[in-house]
């Protein structure tokens, strides 16, 4: 790799410009004084002093007192890049820690007025645009609200989450129950040996499986059907999706309506009774 993408790539660790030249010259390995790494790094007197003098108080070289002047040697590369690792993750602990604790205190402060809300009427149909995380968000407070059952028709594409299982199993352990129609469709993606590759059929079994010996009950079906889910029949969640606009333009909707809710309830048992279950759509693969 040439000199110039290096420095680019040190640059990008954290070093400047001045010490990542300094830092390529030290790695030949070669004892060598502050004037020959100046006059090799092409980097000035004044600077290569404080330079050395901070590699040396970061443990990245070894200053060497001879009798006449003081000369410098790296230390071993893999050393470094630990040291370096360590405190890329004690810096990011401290982020994260700070953050939660500004949260904490933010938390505090954040209220809603409902008084507002009495002379309004009841918002009954909420269309939810863009932002992915916003519409899973949204999804997910539905689920943890819910009380006694949840139906739904899936395709399994972008589906799990591992937020979104613990918040279903904890619903079944509450004595919900779950209820859901998947598309027969390997339109979806697995991590094997640390790389996402495309589903086989085999994955699809294994992956609903899973979700079935956590409790949820589970058909399949080889038509195509919509992506809603039906929360204690009375509201309804519908993703829309349309492979003709971007992702990041398509919505959601969601219903609170009892009595849609029970039509989409039927919707569900016409799908559920013509769905197969794992096993049998095992025994057809």
């Amino acid at each position: 790799m040439k000199t110039d993408e290096l420095i680019e790539k040190l640059k990008t660790l954290g070093f400047k410009e001045y010490e990542s030249r300094v830092f390529l010259v030290l790695l030949k390995g070669k004892l060598m004084s502050a004037s020959d790494i100046s006059k090799e790094s092409k980097v000035i007197r004044n600077s290569i002093y404080d330079i050395l003098k901070s590699f040396v108080e970061k443990g990245y070289c070894n200053e060497i007192e001879t009798n006449t002047i003081l000369q410098y040697r790296i230390i071993d590369p893999v050393a470094i890049l630990n040291k370096l690792e360590r405190d890329y993750h004690a810096n990011y602990n401290k982020k994260v820690t700070l953050l939660k604790d500004t949260f904490s205190e933010l938390n505090t402060i954040y209220s809603i007025d409902k008084s507002d809300d009495l002379d309004k009427p009841e918002i009954n149909v909420e269309l939810i645009r863009g932002f992915n995380k916003q519409r899973v968000s949204k999804y997910i407070d539905l689920y943890k609200n819910a009380k006694h059952e949840v139906l739904g028709m899936y395709r399994l594409k972008g589906l799990v989450a591992e937020e979104f299982d613990k918040v279903a199993a904890k619903f079944i352990r509450k004595g919900g129950v779950i209820k859901s129609i998947y598309q027969a469709s390997l339109d979806f993606k697995v991590l094997t040996d640390g790389k996402m590759g495309p589903a086989t059929g085999t994955d699809l079994i294994r992956v609903l499986s899973k979700f079935q010996k956590s409790g949820e009950q589970i058909r399949l079906s080889k038509v195509k059907i919509p992506n809603v889910t039906i929360f204690d029949r009375e509201i309804v969640f519908i993703n829309l999706t349309d492979k003709r606009i971007p992702v990041q333009k398509h919505a959601d909707i969601i219903i609170k309506n009892p009595d849609y809710a029970e039509h989409m309830a039927d919707l569900f048992t016409f799908y559920w009774d013509k769905g197969l279950t794992v096993d049998e759509y095992e025994k057809t693969e």
